[in-house]
C-alpha cells in the first residue's frame, strides 16, 4: 500500500514529537503492508508556520536517522504538506512555495485541508484559481468535516470542479465516530473517493490503520476497488513526487 498523508516528521506539527516516534510510525506502517509513505506536515499559517525549507530539513534528519535501521529498507519516502485553506495560498503558489504531493493527469496535486468545523465561504473561488494555475486540490479527510456531516451537498461544487478526495483509513473503521464513518462509506459508494491514506500522527491515538481499512473495503466493495484506492492511484501520484527517497 501507498500512504499519501502522514505526520511522520519530528517536531514540526502535532504529529511525531521525536525521531523515535517517526521510526515507530514508519515501522508500524511497514508491518501492516505499507511500502511508500509521503510525509505531509501541516502548513497552517499562525498555527504551524512550516515552509518548504523547514520541511525539507526535517525530512533530511529523518532519512539520515532511518538509514541505520534494517527494517526500514522496505520503505520509500517523500514529502509534501497538508495546506490549510487560506487566502495566502495564492501568494505561496505564485512564489513557488507550495510543496505538491505529486502530479495527476498533468496537474500539480495540493493536499488541501478545510477547517474541521465548516467549509469557508469563497473556497470554490480559491479552488477555481488553483485549477486555472494547473494546481489540482486533493481535499483531505472531507468525511471528518462537521459541516459535511450535516450537509454532504457542501462537497458538490468541489466534486463538480474535479477535485480529488482523500478519505482517512481510520474513518472507514469507525475510529473518528459514526458520522465520519457514514460519510466516508457514502462517498465510497458514490465513487467520489480518489484514495485512502492514514493521516497517522502517533502510535497510541492516531496510528496507521491502513491494513484494517483495506480489508474492510475489500469486504464491502471488492479487491479491485481497494487496490485502486490504496495502491494504484496513490502510487502514480507518489512516484511523480520530486523528493523521493529510497533506503540506500
Amino acid at each position: 500500500m501507498i500512504d499519501l498523508h502522514s505526520h511522520i516528521l519530528a517536531g514540526v506539527d502535532d504529529g511525531a514529537v521525536s525521531l523515535a516516534d517517526s521510526l515507530s510510525l514508519i515501522e508500524g506502517s511497514i508491518n501492516t503492508g505499507v511500502v511508500k509513505i509521503l510525509a505531509t506536515p501541516h502548513i497552517h499559517l499562525g498555527t504551524f508556520d512550516n515552509d518548504i525549507k523547514r520541511i525539507s530539513s526535517a525530512f533530511s534528519q529523518l532519512t539520515s536517522h532511518i538509514e541505520q535501521h534494517p527494517l526500514t529498507q522496505k520503505i520509500s519516502l517523500a514529502y509534501a504538506a497538508e495546506v490549510r485553506i487560506c487566502p495566502e495560498i495564492i501568494m505561496l503558489a505564485t512564489n513557488n512555495q507550495l510543496p505538491f504531493v505529486g502530479k495527476w493527469q498533468g496537474k500539480d496535486v495540493l493536499l488541501l485541508e478545510f477547517p474541521h468545523s465548516h467549509i469557508p465561504p469563497g473556497s470554490e473561488k480559491l479552488v477555481d484559481w488553483l485549477l486555472a494555475h494547473n494546481i489540482l486540490p486533493m481535499i483531505a479527510h472531507p468525511e471528518r468535516n462537521r459541516g459535511v456531516w450535516e450537509t454532504q451537498d457542501l462537497l458538490t461544487p468541489f466534486i463538480e470542479q474535479g477535485c480529488l478526495f482523500q478519505v482517512t483509513a481510520a474513518s472507514l473503521i469507525g475510529d473518528f465516530g459514526e458520522r465520519s464513518q457514514n460519510v466516508a462509506w457514502k462517498m465510497m459508494g458514490n465513487n467520489q473517493v480518489s484514495l485512502v491514506a492514514s493521516d497517522m500522527h502517533n502510535i497510541k491515538r492516531r496510528p496507521s490503520k491502513m491494513q484494517e481499512a483495506f480489508l474492510s473495503v475489500c469486504d464491502e466493495l471488492g479487491n479491485e476497488v481497494a487496490e485502486q484506492l490504496f495502491i494504484d492511484t496513490p502510487n502514480i501520484i507518489f512516484d511523480s513526487n520530486p523528493t523521493l527517497w529510497h533506503h540506500p
